[in-house]
C-alpha cells in the first residue's frame, strides 16, 4: 500500500503552487479530486498544449487527479463542495485572497460540516502583516523578496529564475504542513487550519545572500552571477571549457588542493591562496586561474579529471540534454508517458519510500470529466439531481 492510502483531498488549486502541494500528496496514494471552476484552471490552456484540453505544465502536475467541475460562486455550488467536504480528509487551495470566505467555505464553516478536515490555504502573504490578503504570483513574490535583486551579475539588470522556484518550494511546504496537521489529527481526532505564504517559504532560500549582506554590512554586490552568492566560498562559479560550460565548487581548503594538484599554472600553488577566506579575498585573481585551466579542456576531461579527486564538477546541461539524461529517466522524476491516446508528460515524486510505493500518474482528465461520476458514486445523487445542478450552472 502507499503512504497516503485511503487520504482523501479536495484540490481547489490553480497555477502551479496548490496543484503541486496536491500532486505530491496523490504520488504518496491520496485520492485527489481536483476541483475546477467551469473556466478552468488558467494554465490548463496556455499556449503549450499538445492536446486542446490542457497544456504541457498544467499536466505535468495535475495528473492522476480525478476532475469536477463545480460553480463555487453558487449556493449549490458551495452547498455540493461542503458535501465533499464531509467526505474529505484535506483540502488545499490557493484562491485569490479571500474568496474562499466569500464562497462561504472559510475554515469555521468547513470545520462545522466536518471537524477533522484539514484546510491548507495557500497565499502570497499569509493571514495577517501589513500585505496580508494582498495577491501574488511567482514573478512578483520573487521582485518583493530580493529574489531578482540577488539574480544575476552586478553590471546587469535583475533577473528572474529560470524555474519558477516560489511556487514549487512553496508547494512542498504546504504539502509538509498537511502531513504535520494529518499526524496531529491521529492525536486530537480534529483538523486544523495551516497555511504557508510564498514570501515566507522562499526567504530561507536566500540563506548566502543574507550572510554575505549581514557579513560584510552590505558593501558586497547583491547579484553575484554564478559566484556564491554571499561571496564566501572560492573557486564557486561556472567556467567556460573548449565544449561548453561547466560548474565546479571547493567548499573547503582539502576540495581546492586536490584540484590546484591538477593545475599545471604556478599561481595556483601561491600558498596565499591555501584557505578559503584568502581565495575570497583573491576571487578574481583565483577565477581566472580556473577558468585558464578550463578553456583547454573539454568538459568531460575537466570533470573526469575531478571526479577522481572528489572535487564536485558537473556540466551546464541544457534542457533537452536534460530530458534524454539516463539518470532522469531512471528516477522518473520527470517522464514522457504514453498511452492508448498519445503522449503526454507527467511528473513523478522526489519522495521515495522504502515501505510505501508511488502511485503512478495517470492522464490529467478534461475539465469536469468525474463530475458525474463523483457525484453519484461519491455522493450518492440520482441523474435527476445531477441534471438540476447543471442547469443552474452550479456545475459543469
Amino acid at each position: 500500500m502507499s503512504a497516503l492510502d485511503g487520504v482523501r483531498v479536495l484540490c481547489v488549486g490553480q497555477f502551479y503552487f496548490a496543484p503541486y502541494c496536491t500532486m505530491l500528496l496523490g504520488r504518496l496514494g491520496a485520492d485527489v479530486i481536483k476541483v475546477e471552476s467551469p473556466a478552468g484552471d488558467p494554465y490548463r490552456h496556455v499556449p503549450t498544449g499538445v492536446d486542446a484540453d490542457f497544456a504541457v505544465q498544467y499536466g505535468l502536475v495535475n495528473s492522476g487527479k480525478r476532475n469536477i467541475s463545480i460553480n463555487l460562486r453558487t449556493e449549490q455550488g458551495a452547498t455540493i463542495f461542503k458535501r465533499l467536504v464531509e467526505t474529505a480528509d484535506v483540502v488545499v487551495q490557493n484562491l485569490a485572497p479571500g474568496a474562499f470566505d466569500r464562497f462561504g467555505l472559510g475554515y469555521e464553516e468547513l470545520s462545522r460540516v466536518n471537524p477533522r478536515v484539514i484546510l491548507a490555504s495557500g497565499t502570497g502573504f499569509g493571514s495577517f502583516g501589513p500585505r496580508a490578503g494582498q495577491p501574488a504570483m511567482d514573478l512578483t513574490v520573487q521582485a518583493l523578496t530580493a529574489v531578482m535583486s540577488t539574480t544575476g551579475f552586478p553590471d546587469g539588470a535583475p533577473v528572474r529564475t529560470g524555474p519558477s522556484v516560489v511556487d514549487f518550494i512553496a508547494g512542498s511546504h504546504l504539502a509538509a504542513a498537511v502531513l504535520a496537521a494529518l499526524f496531529e489529527r491521529t492525536i486530537t481526532g480534529r483538523g486544523q487550519h495551516v497555511e504557508v505564504a510564498l514570501q515566507d517559504a522562499i526567504i530561507p532560500s536566500l540563506s548566502s545572500n543574507i550572510a554575505g549582506y549581514v557579513s560584510s554590512g552590505g558593501s558586497i554586490p547583491e547579484r553575484t552571477g554564478n559566484r556564491n552568492g554571499g561571496l564566501a566560498v572560492s573557486p564557486y562559479n561556472a567556467y567556460e571549457a573548449s565544449d561548453g560550460w561547466l560548474a565546479l565548487i571547493c567548499p573547503t581548503d582539502a576540495h581546492w588542493r586536490r584540484m590546484r594538484d591538477l593545475i599545471d599554472d604556478p599561481r595556483a600553488h601561491d600558498a596565499r591562496l591555501d584557505t578559503n577566506k584568502a581565495r575570497c579575498a583573491a576571487m578574481d585573481k583565483v577565477d581566472d586561474i580556473v577558468a585558464h585551466w578550463v578553456r583547454g579542456h573539454t568538459r568531460a576531461e575537466i570533470v573526469d579529471r575531478l571526479a577522481d579527486v572528489n572535487v564536485l564538477c558537473e556540466p551546464v546541461v541544457t534542457l533537452p540534454e536534460l530530458l534524454a539524461d539516463e539518470h532522469v529517466k531512471a528516477r522518473g522524476v520527470v517522464r514522457e508517458v504514453v498511452d492508448q491516446s498519445g503522449r503526454w508528460w507527467a511528473f513523478g515524486s522526489p519522495i521515495f519510500m522504502s515501505a510505501s510505493p508511488q502511485r503512478e500518474p495517470l492522464r490529467p482528465e478534461a475539465k469536469g470529466q468525474s463530475t458525474d461520476s463523483i457525484l453519484a458514486g461519491d455522493l450518492g445523487l440520482t441523474e435527476a439531481e445531477i441534471a438540476a445542478l447543471r442547469a443552474s450552472n452550479s456545475i459543469a
